[in-house]
């Protein structure tokens, strides 16, 4: 199946002309349009809004972001994106998650913004995960014939011709352009210190008492309800060799040190409070996973722990973007922030460097700071649903996580996962996901604190 029925009919009543793209199979639209190799700004896609009122496609550039307030100011209805799975149902005929933006051919109203209709050429999914179709701006405005046109999308200052860069050609840029942060000396320490099978729980306490702010908060974590300890806790060496362990202490002073790197703003979404919380609550539930899969679970916490990282450097090196991000995520929780940063940093004078996400902008930062390998994996692979690949399970840990914590409204976006699809991958089945939700709630009180004390 390279068109579904219900297109192919519809474009063939129509007498319109299109030329298919044979693909490899891929597990997402970002995915597709990624490895076709074509510029992003030849996409169009439809999103699927719905009121009381029914259902309209709203259909746009790829790599735009629909302004909701723009589309109320055309229809004068208050519309909102169905839900993954109410799309889905909806376009049962189409692979999930790979719906054509001809909503015509299922019989819906539709909506257009200016931008497609002045497209010269177009390429968009046929409902398959394996190819594209193709066609030029004038079949696509018989396809759209009867749609409303206006204004739906959230204009930034234009894409500009320039080539995307290859991830290695970003850090070398990165690092000839800009001042990247070292690793703050504390936290190299407790890396090496990580790195030596020698090393003692005295060791370790001595690094940390270096840092006032940090001996009080590790002592706050092991003292937590998190842990339940009965007896007293005096002395970070206690804390490590009665309640916490090596690892864990190594690894949330490691987060600790390594965020002093950065100057990024507290508030907001995307602000210093919010990343703390995301990322306490990301590393609690990478361990639990870990532990019921059967994988490593102090090098889960650390993937969980730092995956968002590249934030953090977006916000210290480009404090201007970084404002319009935080800014742009609290308006559009509904949008994927992977379409947020497209817009905002896919259109900034480091549109060449800024355009790869900040997932891959922190799997670089890990990788020059020497962080093992499967945590820069999940940094800079947790944007890319269906990613395959080295330490692959972590990637899938740290996305599973999120997932579950959307469910929640924690972290940097709300848009939902398929959180089975993910338990699965790890072998992990609905059992386990609410054994570790269940967790989650009996310690959230503990985490919300720790968090807030981490961030001050």
């Amino acid at each position: 199946m390279a068109v579904v029925e219900k297109l192919a009919h519809f474009l063939s009543r129509k007498g319109i002309v299109y030329r298919l793209v044979e693909t490899e199979p891929a597990n997402s639209l970002d995915a597709l349009v990624l490895a076709s190799g074509r510029s992003q700004h030849d996409f169009v896609q439809g999103t699927v809004l719905i009121d009381m009122t029914g259902v309209v496609m709203a259909v746009h550039r790829y790599d735009s972001t629909l302004d909701l307030d723009a589309v109320q100011q055309l229809t004068g209805r208050r519309l909102k994106p169905l839900t993954a799975r109410q799309v889905s149902r909806l376009f049962s005929d189409c692979a999930p998650g790979f719906v054509p933006p001809l909503g015509a051919a299922w019989g819906l109203s539709v909506l257009v913004d200016e931008d497609v209709i002045s497209a010269e050429t177009v390429v968009f999914t046929g409902g398959a995960n394996h190819s594209l179709v193709e066609m030029d701006g004038r079949s696509l405005r018989l396809a759209l014939a009867g749609a409303r046109e206006g204004r739906l999308v959230i204009h930034g200052q234009g894409v500009g011709g320039r080539e995307a860069l290859t991830l290695e050609q970003v850090a070398d840029k990165l690092q000839k352009l800009y001042r990247l942060p070292p690793m703050p000396a504390l936290a190299l320490r407790i890396l090496r210190l990580t790195g030596n099978p020698e090393a003692s729980a005295k060791e370790l306490s001595e690094l940390i008492e270096f840092d006032p702010s940090m001996t009080a908060q590790i002592m706050r974590y092991a003292r937590s309800a998190l842990f339940a300890y009965p007896g007293q806790i005096n002395t970070v060496q206690e804390a490590v060799t009665r309640v916490l362990g090596f690892d864990r202490v190594a690894h949330i002073a490691l987060g600790i040190a390594s965020v002093q790197a950065f100057d990024v703003p507290r508030k907001g979404p995307l602000g210093m409070d919010n990343f703390w919380r995301h990322s306490l609550y990301c590393a609690f539930l990478c361990q639990g996973f870990a532990a019921r899969a059967g994988l490593d679970k102090g090098l889960a916490y650390l993937c969980g722990l730092l995956h968002n990282f590249g934030l953090l450097l977006i916000g210290h090196l480009f404090p201007t973007e970084f404002e319009e991000l935080n800014a742009l995520r609290e308006i559009n929780p509904e949008a994927s922030l992977q379409t947020l940063e497209q817009e905002v940093l896919g259109h900034s004078e480091q549109e060449d460097i800024l355009s790869v996400g900040h997932g891959a902008i922190g799997g670089i930062l890990h990788r020059l700071w020497q962080l093992p390998e499967p945590v820069i994996k999940a940094a800079g692979m947790h944007q890319y649903i269906g990613y395959t690949g080295d330490h692959e399970e972590y990637v899938v840990m740290v996305q599973l996580a999120n997932a579950v914590l959307k469910e929640q409204g924690i972290g940097d976006e709300f848009n939902a996962d398929d959180v089975q699809a993910l338990a699965e991958v790890l072998g992990l089945d609905l059992a386990d996901l609410e054994r570790v939700r269940q967790d989650v709630e009996q310690v959230s009180s503990d985490l919300d604190v720790l968090a807030s004390s981490l961030s001050s």
